[in-house]
């Protein structure tokens, strides 16, 4: 008899530690990019003065501002194509744990500039190729050009308030009172 349950009992733990092994799947999913500044694999947002966008870890995604709206694209725009992520400043985002690192675009790109270099940085992973110049460096900020989704405009729906550059306008008022005409909201009657 007890030999028995000796044996029932194995052969239910060789069950549950091969259900377990079926169970448990690692993902590679949120890892910081070799770029990035090592010491911050927790993060969720960098900040790039350089270029006055955000990059999401978990997503890999790069977020900027693109005519009217920010926009999450797995590259940056045409005109930082030749950017060195490798030797840029990144503003680790700490304790930042939303979904809109923009919504203080102003503050950041104030205390932030372009050109900022804070405290000395290491990156996760080596620069690829020798140099900066090779294809593979030139088109790592330039991967599955297609892949990506345009944000709601600004920082709330509607918001109009802002330029393409992320600045305040200074005739929102106006404007608004100027497209308001002829859609039964006049208010020079």
């Amino acid at each position: 008899m007890k030999a028995l349950k000796l044996v029932a009992l194995g052969i239910v733990l060789f069950f549950a530690s091969s259900a377990q092994a079926q169970i448990s799947v690692h993902l590679n999913i949120g890892n910081p990019p070799a770029w990035g500044p090592s010491g911050y694999s927790d993060v969720n947002y960098y900040y790039l003065p350089d270029v006055e966008a955000y990059y999401d870890v978990p997503n890999s995604m790069f977020i900027y501002y693109e005519g009217r709206s920010w926009v999450r694209r797995s590259y940056l725009p045409s005109r930082y194509r030749n950017y060195d992520l490798y030797g840029g400043y990144k503003v680790v985002m700490k304790d930042y744990h939303g979904r809109t690192p923009y919504y203080n675009h102003r503050e950041y790109r104030t205390k932030y500039f372009k050109g900022y270099r804070g405290p000395s940085q290491r990156n996760i992973g080596e620069r690829p190729g020798r140099g900066n110049n090779s294809k593979n460096y030139r088109q790592s900020n330039q991967v599955n050009r297609g892949r990506g989704t345009v944000i709601n405009r600004n920082d709330r729906h509607g918001d109009n308030s802002y330029d393409r550059h992320g600045s305040e306008n200074r005739n929102s008022k106006h404007e608004k009172e100027k497209n308001d005409r002829g859609h039964g909201n006049d208010k020079r009657k």
